[in-house]
């Protein structure tokens, strides 16, 4: 899997189309070679993408009379190779959905590297009474499983119970997880002696009679 100094290393490269001078585009590379359902032998291939290149124009017709089926050519190269081939596309999206863009790269590293951060503070969150770290990971979508798992484990013993609102508002698919958030909510209520109102939801004592947000008899 390419990490992301190598997808800023291949953005920075630059080869062009020998049949119309545009600069290729770095594409991760499919899984198999199209021809011997090898690999490629290089994660990322470059892949000339304008449309208006004369073998990408002209393969369209080429193909339907040789093969009886839609598909043109793309010109593409490794970049450890110094002369590239064209290569048969079966339709004007190919590849376009696996170009690396630099800006989407360094986005996705900033956000594994604060992960990253936050799992080393987990270890002295408790202690440090610090419940950011902890939200931060269950707040993130593409945190890993193992993370949330961990991270989820923490928060009664936190007892924070600012975080209860945004815990409400989550939901998870992973079944584990999901029982995790519910069970959590439960515990920090229970170990500040709240509750939640049934009617309106909003946290209220646990020896009250009436909602003080609802007016609702509890």
């Amino acid at each position: 899997m390419l990490n992301a100094d190598d997808c800023l290393r291949y953005c920075e490269m630059e080869f062009y189309c020998p049949n119309c001078n545009t600069r290729l585009s770095p594409c991760e590379t499919p899984p198999f070679h199209i021809g011997d359902g090898l690999g490629w032998g290089a994660e990322v291939m470059f892949v000339c993408l304008n449309d208006e290149c004369p073998p990408y124009v002209k393969g369209w017709e080429h193909i339907e009379a040789a093969y009886g089926h839609v598909g043109s050519y793309r010109y593409m190269r490794l970049a450890n190779e110094e002369k590239g081939e064209l290569m048969m596309v079966g339709n004007q999206m190919a590849f376009t959905g696996s170009v690396l863009d630099p800006e989407v790269i360094m986005a996705a590293n900033k956000r594994y590297q604060q992960e990253c951060e936050w799992v080393k503070q987990l270890d002295t969150c408790v202690a440090d009474k610090n419940l950011t770290p902890v939200m931060g990971i269950l707040l993130d979508e593409k945190a890993s499983l193992n993370n949330k798992m961990k991270a989820s484990r923490l928060l009664v013993h936190l007892n924070d119970i600012s975080c209860i609102d945004a815990l409400r508002n989550l939901e998870y698919k992973n079944g584990d997880l999901e029982v995790q958030r519910k069970q959590a909510i439960t515990g920090i209520l229970k170990n500040n002696y709240m509750k939640e109102c049934p009617d309106c939801m909003e946290i209220v004592k646990n020896k009250a009679a009436k909602c003080k947000h609802c007016g609702k008899d509890l």
